[in-house]
């Protein structure tokens, strides 16, 4: 039943002298993943990688690093604390942006280069500073009490563009000139901006697109006035403010989105006719390459369709390049190319069950289907024209593991490039000619190495080895490597599970199950997975098996594995995690009574669902920040699964966590951050006031002034450790 595979997992070297991990050392600096880089890039002239690196004394304080391939020779750029030693302030706008794009760190968090490869854009601070390669320093391009958000260059590299005030401007480089493209914003009004549900459900962080030759910026006017306004509490530890935000709960109202195109030159714009329909969501813009014809994907409120949109700025007219439809959802993707040398484009579909590429005519009529088999793209990654080949990663191997292949732009073989058994995130240059590989696995931190595109490798960045001066070194031995595997469901699906165990099985251990359980995420991977991971490995070293199954519903394994949570969200999943649960009772070291559960988010949420749904396979659960019923949840994400509350209120009734409160026996955790504005603290103060009603104990940790992922290492440090004296108490390890 079971088919066990070996993990690619570096076998770490034991010392002698290792030390113990604790929980307090997973949050001290240097940070136990090494000094590998993040946010890395190759320049455009694929001269040199450049990247952002922690201090060694604050890992999370973050500095502008290039290393240049000529000379061989690393350098930092520029040192965050010397451009601003002053601590700022961020604002709501910029806090929230960063909340959504997961970016994490201080000081400089992300950085642009220029198209020509000639100079980098940096923001810091709410301000932005501009380095011009050749040239001392880098000169601070705006210094205002505002806040400027969105910050970009140009793709000539003459202006910088921004949003203030919820306003978009541009600014001349050279001269300093600045100009308001848009005047009206304020209040309900946002121009250029990408609204709540954009940003955290459609992976759409802007509004605005410049066109290829600097003569047309398109943008959204984004109406909140129809969106419901909540007001939330933001607790804090000697404050609480009272927040009013506009929020599109599941069924209700959303933004009005209008799409302007606006001409440089003559300060003249066009308005796009969007549809009679308003009630739809504007997912992605893009101009073509000709700087004429600007593309847009109008997805309908229900999910089901998608399409891919052309707008002519000359003749003022637009067509319908492709549509999508699906009888349950549509997923929204990033892998829209427009080739240079042709009229043609790529483009990702998962029409045959599985994310696949296209070469597509810029009028839409499909040439070939260019990848297949049931295995996923992950993403398009990069294309050489003159090579006639098209780079992408994805699982064609296995769904554990993403590799970087390439496959003819006629058609025909797909190769692998990649040959590690492990996780790569590749990151090419413009032309395809080279690329950098950040690679790990589950059990060895981030390795940073620039290959050739056809994989040769050309030097490490960061070998990030495992010797005496790595700060990982004192605790590896007796690192236990994870199995990974899979068995079968009653009905015949092949699940992928991850166990960790203790090295000396003398009894019966308990077992945590760690879980997130909910779409567009995977658990089960053969990658670094930081501190996390090394949560898992403390626990192990406490004499707990960590336990991990992807449910159906997860992300990687093809659509069909996806859509059987449309309208029955907590069903399937709680019934595979059982599965798990069947599975790993068989094992003799397991002791079936006591084994707990733990998940954050949609991992929250499951853990509720367990407990509260089979009560007899889980003897206790920590639920961090959960949604506890989707009717509280935003409009995109919810009603992609779900659909609307109006329709279906049995099936949002039946996913709610509420009906099956009452059946919770173990001793439950639940903790949230008090300004979460994302699963807001209103799912858990119901919950909590359900439960007391029903004279149900249970525990609360809460956090105050924290935000959905609960960031900070002394947070983090105190977060774990509540949820391991929690495990160890009811679990009892030793």
């Amino acid at each position: 039943m079971k088919r066990a595979l070996l993990c690619g997992a570096l076998m770490l070297t034991t010392f002698a002298n290792a030390e113990q991990l604790t929980i307090e050392r997973i949050f001290e600096s240097p940070s136990l993943d090494g000094n590998a880089p993040t946010k890395l890039k190759v320049s455009p002239d694929s001269q040199r990688v450049t990247f952002l690196k922690g201090k060694i004394t604050d890992y999370e304080k973050l500095d502008l690093w290039e290393y240049h391939i000529a000379s061989g020779k690393t350098r930092m750029l520029f040192d965050s604390d010397k451009l601003q030693s002053d601590k700022v302030e961020l604002s709501d706008e910029e806090k929230a942006r960063r909340e959504r794009m997961r970016l994490k760190g201080t000081g400089i968090v992300s950085y642009e280069w220029s198209e020509d490869g000639k100079a980098l854009l940096f923001p810091l601070g709410g301000d932005v500073y501009y380095h011009k390669l050749g040239q001392q320093g880098a000169k601070q391009l705006l210094d205002t009490e505002a806040f400027e958000t969105d910050i970009k260059l140009s793709p000539k590299g003459n202006f910088i563009s921004y949003i203030r005030q919820q306003n978009l401007y541009i600014k001349h480089i050279e001269t300093g000139a600045e100009t308001a493209i848009t005047t009206e914003g304020g209040g309900d009004i946002k121009f250029g901006m990408a609204e709540f549900v954009a940003q955290e459900e459609m992976s759409r962080m802007t509004g605005y697109w410049w066109s290829p030759d600097e003569s047309f910026i398109a943008f959204t006017k984004v109406d909140e006035g129809r969106v419901d306004v909540i007001t939330r509490s933001e607790i804090y530890a000697d404050d609480i403010k009272m927040i009013e935000q506009k929020y599109p709960a599941a069924g209700k109202a959303n933004v009005k989105v209008n799409l302007a195109i606006h001409n440089i030159d003559t300060n003249k714009r066009q308005w796009v006719d969007l549809g009679e329909n308003e009630d739809i969501y504007f997912a992605r813009g893009k101009w073509m390459l000709d700087s004429k014809t600007f593309t847009y994907q109008w997805q309908s409120r229900d999910q089901q369709t998608l399409e891919l949109r052309a707008y002519n700025v000359e003749s003022k007219s637009q067509k319908t390049l492709l549509t999508e439809q699906s009888d349950t959802w549509i997923n929204l993707h990033d892998d829209l190319v427009f080739l240079k040398k042709s009229p043609q484009f790529i483009w990702a579909s998962e029409k045959d069950g599985y994310k696949h590429l296209y070469l597509m005519e810029n009028s839409g009529k499909q040439i070939r289907q260019l990848t297949q088999g049931e295995w996923v793209v992950d993403k398009l990654e990069a294309i050489n024209e003159d090579a006639g080949l098209i780079y992408f990663t994805g699982r064609k191997d296995t769904p554990i593991e993403s590799h970087l292949y390439s496959v003819p732009l006629t058609g025909g073989e797909v190769t692998r490039i990649t040959s590690k058994e492990g996780f790569h995130d590749i990151e090419f240059s413009s032309d395809a000619g080279v690329y950098v590989d950040s690679f790990s696995t589950i059990n060895r931190p981030p390795q940073v190495s620039l290959h050739r595109a056809d994989g040769k490798q050309i030097t490490w960045l960061e070998q990030n080895k495992l010797d005496h001066n790595h700060p990982l070194t004192p605790y590896v031995e007796g690192w236990t490597k994870p199995e990974f595997g899979t068995f079968q469901t009653e009905d015949n699906v092949t699940l992928y599970y991850r166990l960790f165990k203790p090295e000396n099985l003398k009894k019966k251990h308990p077992a945590i199950v760690f879980l997130y359980g909910g779409p567009h995420a995977q658990v089960v991977q053969n990658k670094w997975y930081g501190n996390r991971g090394l949560l898992m490995q403390y626990w192990v070293d406490q004499g707990y098996v960590v336990f991990s199954v992807d449910n159906r519903g997860s992300n990687y394994r093809g659509k069909a594995f996806e859509d059987p949570i449309y309208k029955k969200m907590g069903a399937i999943e709680v019934a595979d995690q059982v599965a798990g649960i069947k599975f790993l009772r068989t094992l003799p070291y397991i002791d079936a009574e006591r084994i707990g559960v733990h998940g954050h988010s949609y991992g929250g949420y499951m853990t509720l669902m367990t407990m509260f749904k089979a009560p007899e396979y889980f003897k206790a659960g920590v639920a961090g920040a959960p949604v506890t019923d989707w009717r509280l949840y935003d409009t995109h994400y919810t009603e992609r699964y779900m659909g609307q509350p109006q329709l279906d209120d049995k099936a949002y009734t039946d996913s709610s966590v509420f009906p099956y409160a009452k059946n919770l026996k173990g001793p439950l955790l639940i903790y949230h951050g008090m300004a979460d504005d994302n699963v807001l603290f209103t799912h858990s103060t119901r919950l909590y006031k359900y439960l007391q009603d029903l004279g149900i104990p249970f525990e609360v940790m809460d956090y105050p002034g924290k935000k959905h992922s609960i960031k900070g290492k002394a947070t983090g440090t105190h977060l774990y450790k509540t949820i391991t004296h929690f495990f160890n108490r009811n679990l009892q390890p030793y």
